[in-house]
């Protein structure tokens, strides 16, 4: 046992040594280290652990500290912590008390110390705000009184020169008499300005004495204030980085996790009398475990399929036996490879008509206190709080639901596919690829401003154009379009409903996803799972996605169920997991899908399903045996340099890419964005509030409008129609009066799209903002009359 050399030690060294600690009634007492310093009794695990880990601290300046025998005692501050302790001699628990009392005697003498004893500032707790104005009070009535005395020096500093000067000049004049007359008078008069001379000079005197004894009185507390502010914020920044370090650790520690052996979690190992030689792995006291997200068990498990099923599909069989439980058709795997097979031949794609840009400038390095801002937005709309670039990313939200396009290949492939649950396979794998630009993007889109559009016209390299709108501003929701001549046609309407909860940040995407294909008529629908930003107080911001979706095809039934694993540390599978099952209509499974969202996915065929045994939680979970399995998607690389250009895709640099002819409403013509852009971050915010008063001013004069409007419905439409103004006024159903007109709530029928309009779609059951044509049109006649003024 590693015992300190001293055993009287003083109480300004920094004691250390083994004691054992009571944990609880299963693992009775555990052999730990303890370090007290600066009036801290702190414990870890190892000797080791103190650089990154401890376990606990208590302050010894509140404590009690008793002793229950010849080698126990308890240290306790009221019930809040109570360590139960175990010498392995008396002499050492002798050795530790001695230090403990020495260490509390002096904690309690500096407390005492830094309240001066009622004399210097009241002991009052910085966190009382009475406490915190009487102490203002004082300060400011001292900083009063030593003012009055600097003015009091420069009176007397200007008596001095005044009567030094008359004394001067009677002295000149006395040395030039001649008359002996006169003598008398003139030393009189000297005699009189030299007794001036000396008055003001003692009042100079006094004042500056009192000054130096004012000043010397309030320097020592000064000093102490200033002392303990110090360190105080270094005993604070110190807490920081040990944090910063725990979470480094954990985070490295736990990836490589393996299971534990089964003695970590025998009960028999100890009781309160039994005492291990060894320092364990085990969680803490029960009170104080750390409880990460549960890792629940999989749903089902895949194994390699027999291999007779690989010389059928090999011989390309068509069919299988139904006890197999596969469909009438195989898969052409040769044709699904196509997906991750670089050296696989491509179609023929034409020449790209423009050379895209492949950088935009760096991110500057901009400090801002993410902390400051955001602890008074807890549980708050994100949407509606408002927010400084130093958060933003040089894209609006409309150009992120554009890049839910980077992997468009797979919907292209999806409308080549012969057999609907190979083109589940397809729709299922672009459904995750959407996921994958999101993993280092840390930095918040701009908002859309109402009527703002964005275009991504990719129809002669790509084969595709989309369209995207913000439809609404409370709640915020922006409706997308994107056709393509290989078929398919998909559009969405996003809600965003996001709050923030102090440690995360939670985005829950509502709306949904659809996409159509043209040749087989099937029709797929979907949604989002929640986005989640971690560490906002401490430690480096990371992002994860977490929920199920499921990826239905209207026409056939077919079904792919996709989890979406939440990030653990305490996992043994790989981070950011996603696995999936394709059924048909029947509930039959057909595929596999597993891998990750910001990496790549795989898919198998299933050949044969049965039953298995119980999982942890006795459930009892589907076998599949599966053929080998196949890339179906993998993430593209960043581009180099990316890490300073905000983590862009090779899309994303080209979306806010300046572009002629693109209407007045687009994302690229947005000021504050463009100057985000180019680093001008200053000028940014500025741009940022006048577009946002804009918005406002606009929305009121827009609510105004539909209460006139509805006071005079005939009058209004007739004026709506002449003018061609996107206004809609509603005659059935009249606008609420001006008194229920808030300036943070928006009237959901005073607004209309300009290319999108709102329908029941018949196939899906869901009302959404439907495409309704003339943009691409206008573009190309240049007309832009109907736009609003949106920026």
């Amino acid at each position: 046992m590693s015992e300190p050399k001293s055993p009287t030690p003083t109480p300004g060294d920094t004691y250390k040594g083994w004691l054992f600690k009571w944990t609880n009634y299963i693992k009775g007492y555990q052999r730990r280290w303890f370090v007290l310093s600066n009036g801290l009794l702190s414990y870890y695990r190892t000797q080791a652990e103190m650089g990154h880990t401890c376990r606990g601290t208590i302050n010894l300046a509140t404590a009690n500290i008793a002793v229950e025998d010849s080698c126990n005692f308890v240290i306790s501050n009221g019930g809040a912590q109570t360590y139960h302790l175990k010498a392995s001699s008396e002499v050492e628990r002798q050795r530790w008390i001695t230090a403990l009392e020495l260490a509390k005697a002096k904690a309690v003498q500096m407390q005492a110390e830094s309240d001066d004893s009622g004399d210097d500032f009241p002991a009052v707790s910085p966190n009382s705000g009475q406490g915190g104005d009487c102490r203002n009070t004082e300060i400011q009535s001292t900083l009063r009184t030593l003012n009055s005395k600097v003015e009091d020096l420069a009176t007397c500093n200007d008596l001095i020169v005044k009567h030094g000067s008359a004394l001067q000049r009677s002295l000149s004049e006395l040395e030039g008499l001649r008359v002996a007359v006169d003598m008398g008078e003139k030393v009189k008069q000297v005699t009189e300005r030299a007794t001036l001379f000396r008055i003001t000079s003692n009042a100079m005197i006094n004042a500056c004495r009192d000054f130096l004894s004012m000043a010397q009185s309030h320097s020592k507390r000064w000093q102490k204030a200033l002392q303990t502010e110090r360190e105080q914020r270094i005993r604070l920044e110190e807490t920081l980085e040990q944090l910063a370090k725990q979470h480094n650790h954990l985070e490295r520690a736990f990836r490589g996790a393996t299971v534990l052996p089964p003695s970590f979690s025998n009960p028999a190992l100890g009781n309160k009398g039994g005492v291990s030689g060894k320092a364990d792995a085990s969680d803490e006291d029960d009170d104080n475990e750390f409880f990460d997200a549960m890792e629940e068990p999989a749903e089902f498990i895949t194994v390699p399929a027999d291999p007779k099923y690989h010389r059928r599909s090999g011989s390309n069989i068509s069919g299988i036996s139904s006890e197999t439980g596969t469909d009438d058709q195989l898969v052409n795997f040769d044709e699904l490879s196509l997906a991750s097979n670089p050296e696989s031949p491509q179609p023929l794609e034409l020449e790209p008509v423009r050379q895209r840009r492949t950088r935009i400038p760096d991110k500057p390095n901009y400090y801002l206190n993410l902390w400051s801002i955001m602890k008074n937005c807890i549980g708050k709309e994100l949407s509606k709080i408002p927010m400084p670039v130093n958060f933003n990313e040089p894209l609006s939200m409309l150009q992120r639901l554009s890049e839910d396009l980077e992997y468009y290949e797979l919907l292209d492939k999806a409308a080549k596919s012969h057999s609907s649950l190979e083109q589940m396979c397809y729709v299922a794998a672009f459904t995750v690829s959407s996921y994958s630009t999101t993993v280092h993007r840390t930095g918040k889109p701009f908002n859309p401003l109402l009527g703002e559009t964005f275009e991504l016209d990719r129809h002669r390299e790509c084969g595709y154009r989309s369209l995207c709108e913000q439809v609404s501003h409370h709640p915020p929701a922006a409706a997308h379009h994107a056709f393509s001549e290989k078929g398919w046609t998909l559009r969405q309407e996003i809600t965003l409903a996001s709050k923030f909860r102090g440690k995360y940040l939670s985005i829950m995407p509502l709306g949904s996803i659809q996409c159509i294909f043209e040749k087989s008529n099937n029709h797929y629908s979907w949604k989002k799972v929640t986005t989640t930003v971690h560490n906002i107080i401490v430690g480096k911001l990371w992002i994860d996605q977490s929920g199920e979706i499921d990826v239905v095809n209207h026409k056939t039934g077919d079904r792919c169920h996709l989890k979406f694993a939440p990030y653990s540390y305490f996992s043994r599978d790989v981070p950011r997991k996603v696995t999936g099952v394709v059924t048909d209509k029947d509930g039959k499974a057909h595929y596999v899908l597993s891998g990750t969202w910001d990496e790549k996915m795989e898919f198998s065929k299933i050949m044969q399903s049965s039953k298995g045994e119980n999982g942890t939680e006795g459930k009892q979970r589907t076998v599949y045996q599966t053929l080998k399995a196949k890339e179906i998607w993998r993430k593209n690389p960043l581009p180099e340099g990316a890490e300073n250009m905000y983590y862009f895709s090779s899309l994303a640099l080209t979306l806010n890419e300046p572009e002629e002819g693109v209407a007045p409403t687009d994302s690229r013509r947005r000021p504050d964005q463009r100057l985000m852009e180019e680093g001008h971050w200053d000028e940014a915010n500025a741009e940022k509030q006048r577009l946002e008063e804009k918005q406002r001013s606009t929305r009121r004069e827009r609510e105004r409008e539909a209460v006139k409007a509805a006071s005079s419905p005939e009058e209004a439409v007739t004026e709506a129609s002449i003018n061609d103004s996107p206004l809609k006024t509603d005659a059935k159903e009249p606008a609420p009066a001006s008194s229920e007109i808030s300036d943070e709530s928006a009237h959901p029928d005073t607004y209309q799209a300009l290319w999108f309009e709102k329908i029941d779609d018949p196939v899906s059951g869901e009302t959404l903002h439907i495409y309704k044509g003339g943009y691409w049109e206008a573009k190309e006649q240049g007309n832009w009359d109907m736009c609003p003024d949106v920026f």
